[in-house]
């Protein structure tokens, strides 16, 4: 679908490496892109409850990073989170107004992602989905 828009720039860890955030301003800006997509995540649920740390740099602070490179650039930023920023006990569906309230770390560290998505001040969309796939792979 982003292929139809103009060229499509699909970054993996050795452009782009999400542990280092100290890195990913100087990557996006070595890509020049006009829109970035991010769809990368620590998506081991389980396994941030013991590196919580972990989840919280590669899911909050590099965020973070890629919503100021796309403020310094101008450019939007889309950004894939979860329906793990909430606790799961409303019955009827979330919508984009109530009140996060994760209760893992994984959650912990998504919803810092937005956070300093939107305290960035950069054009973004924050994509909340339930599960995210793809034709080949995890």
């Amino acid at each position: 679908m982003l292929a139809s828009l103009g060229n499509v720039i699909a970054t993996d860890r050795t452009t782009l490496d999400l542990s280092q955030p100290q890195r990913i301003r100087a990557g996006v800006a070595a890509l020049a892109p006009d829109l970035i997509v991010n769809a990368a995540a620590d998506t081991d649920v389980e396994g941030a409850e013991l590196e919580e740390q972990r989840a919280l740099t590669v899911n909050g602070v590099s965020v973070g990073e890629l919503a100021d490179a796309a403020r310094e650039r101008q450019v939007p930023l889309i950004h894939f989170s979860t329906d793990y920023v909430f606790d799961g006990t409303k019955t009827t569906p979330y919508v984009e107004d109530d009140r996060p309230a994760p209760l893992s770390a994984y959650g912990r560290s998504k919803l810092d992602g937005e956070e300093r998505i939107r305290r960035s001040g950069c054009a973004h969309l924050i994509v909340r989905t339930g599960w995210v796939y793809a034709a080949s792979g995890r």
